[in-house]
């Protein structure tokens, strides 16, 4: 069985398919001021857009969509709609790091939970010109909290993501990509287990059995749950950090 396949499957009915909240998307907007009606937002890697209604709800801001996978961006605009918000939400499949628009057609760029899929420093690289001068740059990216870390979680996460480093080194990168840092902050306990490992947990079993409990399945969910169980016995040392930073 596909492992992209039984990610979608897993994932699509979910608010969110990583950590984040209503709350940590408003404090971040907070750093940016009032996005008007001729404001532009691209939301990347927007999954099923639980923080794309919320942008759309507190801003006056035309948003465009992007991700990958179709079956996601079908639950978003199934949102839009139930939303009445159509007419400010667009949703375009497309691979992050080959995206399609004009250069500097873009006040803000958000991303939640999802440059790790090309890298944090190539996506901020990339992604750069699509932003007007001055424009802001939102994105949040696993980080170390701490400067040293239990060996078990430091190998646990290096393997999975050899992107992984300090708070500080991860403003050092965002300079380095041509933007001056505005605001960071960590996602808290509710980000994570409420709105993320929770809703999944509670899905595991049905789901299992809808895959008549197969051999792969199983090792897939139970990795999530390895996961979950990392982050509830070292979440003093990692979390997603929401970075917000402008266009130099």
């Amino acid at each position: 069985m596909d492992l992209l396949e039984l990610i979608i499957e897993y994932h699509k009915d979910n608010e969110r398919q990583g950590p984040g909240s209503q709350e940590a998307t408003l404090k971040a907007l907070g750093y940016i001021p009032y996005l008007d009606e001729p404001t532009k937002i691209l939301d990347i890697g927007c999954g099923t857009g639980g923080q794309t209604i919320t942008l759309a709800k507190n801003t006056a801001a035309q948003i465009t969509a992007v991700d990958m996978l179709p079956q996601f961006l079908e639950k978003l605009m199934k949102k839009a709609r139930e939303n009445n918000l159509l007419d400010r939400i667009t949703a375009k499949e497309m691979l992050m790091d080959n995206l399609v628009f004009e250069e500097s057609s873009f006040d803000v760029i958000w991303s939640e939970g999802a440059i790790y899929n090309i890298g944090f420093e190539k996506g901020l690289s990339l992604w750069r010109k699509y932003l007007e001068d001055n424009g802001v740059i939102a994105v949040s990216e696993i980080s170390w909290l701490t400067d040293t870390r239990p060996e078990e979680i430091e190998k646990y996460w290096v393997n999975a993501y050899p992107e992984i480093d300090t708070v500080e080194n991860k403003l050092s990168v965002i300079e380095k990509c041509g933007y001056s840092s505005v605001a960071h902050f960590a996602l808290d306990y509710e980000c994570w287990i409420d709105n993320y490992y929770q809703p999944l947990m509670e899905n595991a079993e049905a789901f299992l059995k809808r895959y008549d409990y197969a051999d792969e399945v199983k090792e897939f969910i139970e990795q999530g749950k390895i996961e979950a169980d990392m982050y509830n016995r070292y979440k003093d040392y990692y979390s997603y950090v929401f970075y917000i930073a402008k266009k130099e």
